[in-house]
Order: structure tokens, then sequence, then C-alpha cells
């Protein structure tokens, strides 16, 4: 059986049936599912009428079926796709995604099969704006640069381009400028660190307001939410949101729980059985999470003692050490480096571990259904640059009905 057949048989299916469901259907376990989704193996040649038989009906109803969705955006700067789930969870459809890492765009596509009204690419600066599809909202979490707004009195002066072309250029931020320009999406959601705010001192955030406010004509109002309040992380990051019309949009029809409620007991692997194995993170009968996790005793001791120095020298650096009743430190995507930020106590007088893969995405919010296809270094690096997908959702929740 084709290779790229089956697969895109079983993503199609996944944007309705769970791996569990899909396990039942072809009547085999979930992990089996999981290995031909990461592409560890391919289904055996027994199986092959199986999937042809059993999954294409599946498609081919779901292709038949005439979806009707609120509203259609576009993903730039899209990572994993986080900001997408967010909004397709509120009954949106994704029409085009930018994402120029190869490692995030094998994960995206793991979790979004292609469709023919969806085209994604991957250097959103190579783009011409003009191909971009007609949407009504715009998506970016893009990165932070400084803008500078020297030499603007002086192009002035020799009439070339000014304004965000002017004080924009040359950052990523441009990018989005110049496509809600020329698109004018009836709303638009920006995502960023917190410190965005404070950025070369307060004017990198200036310029973006002046440009969207003032220069391309939005209605503009920010808030910096802790994803605290969702998951058990503290993780404040900034949401940025713009309408092309006057509206009544308020903050305060945010319903965000309470704070710290939730805590690291939620996401961890329970290890009693209660939970299916997930090779690599979790073997055997009771899924207990893999040693390979467990940081080795040169690792810790340098990490101790790296924590002492610092304490000695009045300094707070240094690891966390946490357990399930406890609320973690924001993910990183230095993770991968030495966990230092959210080390799992495993006992007294044992060393303590990382969260595994899949413990980064449930503190990020992600559902299980999730495919993580790359390697423990890539997955830490992803999550730790993604969004927490609750929060997301909330903020889309009191959008929709304002565009």
């Amino acid at each position: 059986m084709n290779q790229l057949t089956y697969l895109d048989l079983l993503r199609t299916a996944r944007t309705r049936f769970t791996q569990k469901q899909l396990a039942e259907i072809l009547d085999v376990d979930v992990r089996t599912i999981r290995r031909w989704e990461v592409q560890e193996n391919e289904p055996p040649a027994y199986l092959s009428d199986a999937i042809k038989q059993r999954i294409i009906p599946l498609v081919k109803s779901l292709k038949d079926e005439k979806t009707v969705f609120k509203f259609n955006f576009v993903d730039l700067f899209a990572g994993i796709g986080g900001v997408r789930l967010g909004f397709e969870a509120c009954g949106g459809q994704c029409v085009f995604t930018s994402e120029w890492n190869k490692f995030s765009q094998k994960t995206y596509s793991a979790n979004f099969p292609k469709t023919s009204n969806h085209t994604f690419i991957g250097d959103i600066t190579q783009c011409n704006e003009k191909d971009i599809p007609d949407h009504e909202i715009l998506l970016a979490g893009f990165p932070c640069q400084p803008f500078s707004i020297a030499g603007v009195s002086k192009k002035n002066a020799l009439g070339k381009p000014h304004g965000f072309e002017c004080t924009t250029q040359g950052t990523l931020f441009f990018d989005v400028a110049r496509i809600i320009a020329e698109k004018k999406p009836k709303a638009f959601l920006l995502e960023n660190v917190k410190n965005l705010i404070s950025h070369n001192k307060g004017n990198t955030f200036q310029i973006i307001l002046n440009v969207l406010r003032e220069e391309l004509g939005y209605e503009v109002h920010y808030k910096v939410i802790d994803g605290k309040h969702f998951v058990p992380q503290h993780r404040e990051r900034i949401l940025i949101v713009g309408f092309n019309h006057k509206t009544d949009f308020t903050w305060d029809d945010l319903s965000l729980p309470e704070k710290g409620a939730i805590k690291l007991s939620s996401i961890l692997h329970p290890q009693n059985g209660t939970e299916k194995a997930e090779e690599p993170y979790t073997i055997g009968e009771k899924a207990e999470v893999n040693s390979k996790y467990t940081l080795t005793p040169q690792l810790w001791k340098y990490l101790q003692d790296y924590a002492e120095k610092h304490r000695k020298a009045g300094n707070g650096f240094g690891f966390s050490l946490v357990d399930g009743n406890n609320i973690a430190r924001t993910l990183s995507a230095r993770y991968y480096k030495d966990g230092s930020e959210i080390l799992i106590s495993q006992g007294e007088n044992k060393r303590p571990r990382r969260l595994t893969p899949r413990e980064c995405a449930r503190i990020m919010g992600f559902p299980d259904s999730f495919i993580i296809p790359v390697s423990d270094t890539q997955a830490y690096r992803q999550f730790g640059n993604s969004v927490v997908l609750p929060v997301i959702k909330a903020v889309a929740e009191i959008m929709i009905p304002h565009i």
C-alpha cells in the first residue's frame, strides 16, 4: 500500500475521530495508530484492505459533508498550530498557513491534513501579500524584534516611503502590517511575550500600536493574560486584538477561571496503570515514565552546585523542583538543555526528572490526540514556543461576536 495513501486517509479521518476511535475501527491498539501516524512503521499488508474498506468510507463521508464555518482565518508564524486549534474550536476554517521551521512544519502537517482550500508556505517574507487568500481574521504570533525610527525625517525629506513601511521594515511585524494593509481582515489577534510592552524602552510596542491604530485604522485592545488561569503553568503573554470597525469589545467579557486552581497532578503521568503506555514517553503495564527522562547524576550535581553558588552570591538563579501539588514556572524553548525550570520530584533521595513531551503538550493545553512526530529535543522547543491553547480559545470566543 502506498505510504502517502494510508497517511492521507488516517490524517483526514483524524479530523473527526480520535486515535482510540480509529484503533477500535481497525481493531488495533492506540499505540499502533500513533506509530503509523508518525511513520515509525507502516501497516502490514494484511491490514491494507481493512484500512481501505473501513477508513475510505469515513473519509468520503467527511468530504461529502457540507461543513458550515462561522469564519475563515490565516495562521502566520504558526509554529505547531496552537492558535489555529483555538480558533477552529470556535467554528473557524484555516485557509492559509505560514511557518518556516522544518521541524514545526512536520508537526503541523501531522496534525492538520491537507485540503484543497488551504495553502501552506514556509517563509512569509518571500510571499507577496496579494497572493494570500481573503480572510476575516488574521492570526500571528510574530517574533519580537527591535524597531528603529532613525532616519524617518531624512526619508521624508527625500520623498521615500515612510510610516510602517519605514519604521517596521526589516522586522517580521512588517510582514503582518503589509498583509493587514492589503487584505483588510475584519479582525486580527497578535500574540507575543509580555516583555513586548517594555521592549526597547517601550518604543517597539508604541510603534506597533501606532501602525495598527493610526496607519491601518484598526480599533485595538490588548491585555496580558497568565496561562495559570487554565493550566498549571505561570505563563504571561500579551494578546493584541484589533477590529476594522468600531465595536463594543471589552476584556470584561473574558471568563478567567481561578488562577492557580489547576495543579501539576492534572498533567503528570499517573504511572499507576490508569492510562495506557505511550512509548517512548511511558512504558510497561503501569505506563511508568521512561527512565531516560530522569536527570543523570552528573547533571543533577551540576544544577545543585550552580544553584548553591548563586544562593551564596545572593542571586535567585537555580532550578525549580516541583511535584503534583505545585504550579510550574514558564516552559521555555530551552527546556531540552537541562529542564531546570521545571524538574519533577520523584521522591526523597531520588533524582528528579524532566517533563515528557506529552506532559509538555498537556501543560500547554493540547489534547492527548495531538501527534508528536519529532524528537524530544524538537518537541521541547516547539511546546516551549507555543501558546496556551485554552487562553487562545477563550479570547477567540469573545472576539467572534464582533466580526
